[in-house]
């Protein structure tokens, strides 16, 4: 690969010994408080480098494709192609992203379930080969625009702990399979592959049991067409936690090695996104306004009253929200609690508090219901685990924009990627030191990301 691009306007911050993120967190929130106070991330890149060491120590040789949609700056990509991920791309855009890093076509997958016919074409352009499908529609609309893409058949998964019998939202069943087969023997479609996704909320590892065992349905069954299948993706839905990840390695390692041993020439890749990303990224957001309201208006419906009529209840607005890096709060569950900044006593009273974006719309809500101490106009809140579905294409709604986002590195981290021999001086140039002791100024030592 080429290295990192000579023209990304962006910057990493070298942290020496005495400095933390907290520090960084710190001078950062004192800089915007004097300059403007708008929302800012901080991302540490030594967390990609520390979750690549610890996927290559349990998951190896499974090889991940990092999905562009979880958070597509420029720093996270960089790194990531530095360490020799692969990439999962959803859309033309992500592609020519990667494609821009150098990224070689056969580390990028096209993944989107419902291509259009002039992105399929741009794949075809750029030697994107490999992509995924789940219908004759598909199958057809790739046959006519990419005469030489293969496919990974993409198959449903079930969750037995879920009420839905089958997830179908995405993904074939065994049985139409049989038919895709068909289909792409007809109009001369390379089938190559299969690939499944788990949910990271599910809580049933048994669903990866049956999900290679389809799996291997899918390949004995290509046999009979002719297909010379090689690539089994079990998708993404790893949070993060290591734990997790040996969990699941744990189920998935036995029948791997049963149904596609080394041997079988089959290679065995995964989507991993939040998990590389999601901690990686804290967000500093302050309070733009406040209001006291009634009780019982900010309780989630079915909840009791408990409290003295007598203590206040307030209700808080941030400058950023859902049309910004609060988005993926419109279709699932905010993984993240709000930290205050300042410091209060422990003993100070805390107060049944609501927080809402700045857009001034019902459905800008952030935390419906959590204890604050009471804050005021100017104050910080602190949000971790904030790199995942929050740092993609960004909505235009209400003038909205993105926050600033100061890359660091601890200098024990930069010393795992030149150990791994994967420094380079093209990377260097995008580092600084950064002293424990100053105040960081982000028109001096920090750019935006692009």
């Amino acid at each position: 690969m080429k290295g990192f691009l000579e023209d990304a306007n962006y910057s990493i911050g070298l942290l020496d010994e005495g400095a933390t993120l907290a520090d960084v967190i710190d001078n950062c929130i004192y800089e915007h408080t004097h300059s403007g106070k708008k929302a800012f991330y901080v991302g540490d890149l030594g967390k990609l480098v520390r979750n690549n060491i610890q996927w290559q120590n349990v998951m190896a040789p499974i090889k991940p494709f990092y999905p562009v949609k979880c958070n597509s700056t420029p720093g996270v990509l960089e790194i990531l192609g530095t360490l020799g991920v692969g990439f999962a791309c959803s859309s033309k855009s992500e592609m020519a992203l990667v494609q821009d890093l150098g990224i070689s076509p056969e580390n990028i997958i096209y993944t989107n379930p419902c291509k259009q016919a002039s992105q399929i074409k741009y794949a075809a352009k750029a030697g994107i080969n490999i992509m995924t499908c789940d219908s004759d529609i598909e199958l057809k609309k790739i046959s006519r625009n990419h005469p030489n893409a293969k496919l990974l058949l993409h198959i449903a998964t079930e969750d037995i702990t879920a009420g839905e019998e089958m997830n179908m939202k995405f993904g074939t069943t065994l049985k139409n399979c049989r038919h895709l087969m068909e289909c792409a023997k007809e109009l001369g479609v390379q089938i190559v592959g299969v690939k499944f996704h788990v949910s990271g909320s599910c809580k049933d590892l048994q669903t990866y049991i049956h999900a290679i065992s389809d799996a291997r349905c899918v390949f004995d069954m290509a046999e009979e067409f002719g297909f010379k299948m090689n690539m089994l993706d079990i998708g993404g839905g790893f949070t993060g936690s290591e734990l997790q990840l040996e969990e699941v390695n744990h189920v998935i390692r036995p029948l791997l090695d049963v149904y596609f041993p080394k041997e079988s020439g089959v290679n065995v890749i995964a989507e991993p996104g939040c998990y590389y990303v999601s901690s990686a990224f804290t967000l500093a957001v302050n309070v733009i306004a406040k209001k006291t309201v009634e009780y019982d208006k900010l309780l989630p419906s079915g909840v009791e009253q408990t409290r003295n009529d007598d203590e206040p209840v307030f209700t808080y607005y941030i400058n950023d929200g859902v049309y910004g890096s609060f988005a993926s709060k419109l279709s699932e569950k905010l993984n993240t609690i709000p930290e205050v900044h300042k410091k209060y006593k422990e003993d100070e009273p805390l107060f049944a508090s609501s927080l809402w974006g700045p857009s001034c719309d019902e459905l800008d809500q952030i935390v419906e219901n959590c204890l604050l101490p009471e804050l005021s106009v100017g104050d910080w809140l602190i949000f971790d685990n904030m790199g995942s579905g929050t740092l993609g294409e960004q909505s235009t709604f209400n003038d909205y924009q993105r926050p600033l986002i100061y890359y660091m590195m601890s200098f024990s981290d930069w010393d795992e990627m030149q150990d791994a021999g994967i420094a380079s001086d093209t990377l260097m140039k995008n580092f600084f030191f950064v002293p424990s002791c100053i105040q960081l100024s982000p028109e001096e030592r920090f750019s935006t990301a692009a």
